[in-house]
Order: C-alpha cells, then sequence, then structure tokens
C-alpha cells in the first residue's frame, strides 16, 4: 500500500508538471502576451520542474490564460469504433460512450437554449461532472466500477475542473432554474434533476454476475444477498443528496459538490464491512476469481477499441515519467481544457472594483483552487488486487476531494466577505458570460 500510495503521489506530480509543460512547449513567444502566461516560459518551466523534484510552490507560475476553442467532440458517430449503436449490430456498446452522450445531453440541453455542441466544462472524456445543478452523474457506477472492477478512470476525471465550474458556473440563474421546474403536460426539453439523478445511476452489485463466477454456497449466498441489500441502500444514499433545487450562488454549488462527496463516503463505509463478511467467507480459488473480475472488465474495454486509444493506454502513456506531451494529442486537448478554463483576473479585478484586501483575497482564492490540480491528479492509480483494498483506495480519493473542495470553499468565504451584494453579482455574472 505504501509504495503504491508513492508511486500515485509521484504519477501525480509528473502529470501536474507535464500539463503545464506543455504551455511552454507549445505556445511560440509571439502568443506569450496573447495568452497571459505570467513569468513567460522560464516561470512556466520553473513550475513544471518544481512540481516534479519538489522545489517550487504552485503560486510560482499561477496560469491566467485567455483564447482557443475545443476541438471536435469525443463523440464521433461516423466511427463505428465509437458508435453507442453497436449493439444493434451485434456488438455490445461501449458504456464510457454511452455515459458521455447521457451526460452530454444532459448538461447541453439547459446550456445556451441547448444550441452548444459541447461545453467548456466537459471532461477529457466527453462525459460532463455538471450536468445542470446535478454534481457527478453516475457516482454510483463510478464506486462499483472502482470496487468490483478496478476501473478508477472515470472518477479519477473529477478535480480542478469541477471545482472551477463551481466557481464560475456556466449556466445562467433561468437556465438552472429549469432544471428543477415542475414536471408539465408536455414532454421537457430540458431533463428535471430527478430524471437525471435516475437515469445516471442505476446500477447496483453485479450479483449475478458475481455469484456465476464464485458460485457461493448457502452462507456464501446469503452474505452476498446481505451485501447487495447495502449496495442498494449506499445508493439510495447518494440518490438522496441530488439537489432539490438550483444553487444560486458559487458557495451554494460548491456545498452541493461537498454533500455529494460526503454521500459517497458514507456508501463506501456502509458496504465495507458487509463486502469483508462476504470475502472472508470465500475460499482462495473463489477469491482468486472474485479479483480476475478487474482483468476480465479491462480485457473487454480493450477489446473494443485500437490498443493505442484505449483509456488504459491514454492513462498510462500520460503519467509515464519521460512522458513528451508535445507528441500527445490527448495532452494538448487537456491543455486546450485549461485555455478554456481561465481564471479572469482582469474581468474580475474590472468588474467588482477590488482594493489590495479583495486582490489578495481573491489570489488566494485562485491559488487554493489550483493547487487541486496537483492534489486532484487525473492519473488513475494502478489497481489494488482485491475488492476491499480498492474500497479503501477510492474512500482515500474521495476524502482528498472533499478536503479540496472544503479548502475552496474557505477561500470562496473569506474573499467573499467584505463584497458588498453588488460585487457578488458581478462575481456570479463572470461564468454564464464566458464563452463556448
Amino acid at each position: 500500500m505504501a509504495k503504491a500510495a508513492v508511486m500515485s503521489g509521484r504519477m501525480g506530480l509528473v502529470l501536474a508538471g507535464a500539463t503545464l509543460l506543455i504551455a511552454a512547449v507549445l505556445l511560440p513567444n509571439s502568443a506569450q502576451a496573447q495568452f497571459g502566461l505570467r513569468g513567460g516560459p522560464l516561470g512556466v518551466a520553473r513550475f513544471a520542474v518544481g512540481h516534479v523534484i519538489g522545489l517550487s510552490r504552485l503560486r510560482h507560475a499561477r496560469m491566467a490564460v485567455r483564447g482557443g476553442r475545443y476541438r471536435s467532440a469525443a463523440l464521433r458517430s461516423q466511427d463505428p469504433r465509437y458508435d453507442p449503436r453497436g449493439a444493434e449490430r451485434g456488438q455490445p456498446a461501449n458504456p464510457y460512450v454511452l455515459r458521455a452522450a447521457l451526460t452530454a445531453q444532459a448538461a447541453l440541453s439547459g446550456w445556451r437554449g441547448g444550441r452548444s455542441p459541447q461545453g467548456w466544462w466537459r471532461h477529457p472524456d466527453g462525459s460532463y461532472g455538471w450536468a445542470g445543478p446535478v454534481f457527478w452523474p453516475f457516482a454510483h457506477d463510478d464506486l462499483t466500477n472502482a470496487i468490483i472492477f478496478g476501473d478508477t478512470t472515470s472518477l479519477s476525471l473529477y478535480g480542478y475542473g469541477d471545482i472551477y465550474a463551481a466557481i464560475f458556473a456556466p449556466y445562467a440563474a433561468t437556465e438552472l432554474a429549469a432544471y428543477t421546474a415542475p414536471q408539465g403536460r408536455r414532454a421537457r426539453r430540458v431533463p428535471s434533476v430527478e430524471s437525471i439523478c435516475d437515469a445516471t445511476d442505476t446500477g447496483g452489485l453485479p450479483v449475478d454476475r458475481i455469484a456465476a463466477i464464485v458460485a457461493p454456497n448457502e452462507l456464501q449466498r446469503a452474505a452476498l444477498d446481505e451485501l447487495s441489500a447495502a449496495w442498494n441502500a449506499a445508493r439510495d444514499g447518494i440518490r438522496a443528496a441530488c439537489p432539490a433545487q438550483a444553487p444560486a450562488t458559487a458557495l451554494e454549488r460548491l456545498g452541493l459538490m461537498r454533500e455529494r462527496i460526503a454521500a459517497m463516503i458514507k456508501a463506501t463505509d456502509a458496504i465495507e464491512a458487509p463486502l469483508a463478511k462476504f470475502a472472508g467467507l470465500l475460499n482462495d480459488d473463489q477469491k482468486a476469481r472474485l479479483n480476475a473480475l478487474a482483468n476480465d472488465r479491462r480485457a473487454q474495454l480493450a477489446s473494443r477499441q485500437p490498443k493505442d486509444q484505449s483509456r488504459d493506454a491514454q492513462a498510462a502513456a500520460a503519467c509515464r515519467p519521460d512522458y513528451d506531451p508535445r507528441y500527445d494529442e490527448k495532452a494538448q486537448r487537456q491543455y486546450e481544457q485549461l485555455v478554456q478554463q481561465q481564471w479572469p483576473a482582469d474581468d474580475i479585478a474590472a468588474t467588482l472594483r477590488l482594493d489590495d484586501t479583495g486582490r489578495a483575497r481573491f489570489e488566494v482564492l485562485q491559488d487554493t483552487t489550483l493547487r487541486t490540480m496537483e492534489t486532484l491528479s487525473a492519473c488513475p492509480a494502478e489497481a489494488a488486487a482485491t475488492p476491499l483494498a480498492r474500497l479503501a483506495a477510492v474512500k482515500g480519493r474521495l476524502a482528498t476531494m472533499l478536503q479540496a473542495v472544503t479548502g475552496v470553499t474557505d477561500a470562496l468565504d473569506d474573499f467573499e466577505a467584505d463584497l458588498s451584494d453588488e460585487q457578488k453579482a458581478g462575481f456570479e455574472a463572470i461564468g454564464p458570460k464566458r464563452g463556448a
């Protein structure tokens, strides 16, 4: 466990440095002024090296970039490898393409009249962490995938970008209200919060699959049923953390994040004891077959797309110590995403007319949020061998995320402490004004 933690931390530092190294590598000198990189390429390089060898702090290269647009959407329906309708031709549909399509539809239908093909707060895999006022669609399914199938890729994508989207919400107040409007007789164009939460957390513990693999005896089957009941109760607890009303402020959105993450942590607590009981009743051969579910899952997903484009291959490439972002298209897309998630410091200063104290508090908020790129690295850790060990790792990741969101919340609360109502309204308006 200690070795895995060290490796995971090292991978996180490498990715944090590599991500910002792209800025120094990809941007020519003539573009420095346009993109507003503080300190120039030397400052960015110093930041990257500092993360790798531990000799620098985040504020040495605070990033404020302007311009740039996303490239084409990740969902390429003309390519059969990415076609959710593959099942109609006798091919199993890729669940990650389906989830990306579902969250994109939910997130974009209420944004800018549903006319935009993609939003700036999307995840690198094409999915969305915020769908209207709902944070973390597929929360329960992500826990199942990580604990039972050893797939933490989707879970690892949650981090800085979602916190940023909570601070600078893309939705206007009227757009968010559409998600919580009462259900009318006519079909809704914008899905309700209830439908998003119900549609994206439908799975439970794959009891039949586990039973087919381990062939439990009567005592083991009773323990498996007990585990399944706890798993379903955990799903209901996460479902209950869906918002009843649309959040009006950044502090309320961060509060929703904390409630959702806390519900996920509570869910892991609830299933830990029955999972340990079930695993403890299995013999060595049954345990090996249960643990092998993770390998089977990865093999099935890898078979549906070219090896060099598989999720595991992409994640592993970006986390290697010798990784060079200049030759990685995915890394360039991640950089473009950071460009979209710029900190509009000049706009805030001009709109809010901050005094010296306000500027200092804003810098603390900015730095605290940017630091989550390191603490919540998108490098998925190598899956542990057993479901219990994977549950512990998932709980640790969620605890780190909750701590990060809490820190940003405290910094935002301090920043807004002395702002007038007019200044607070101006700050809230910045997100919806941002470009597509």
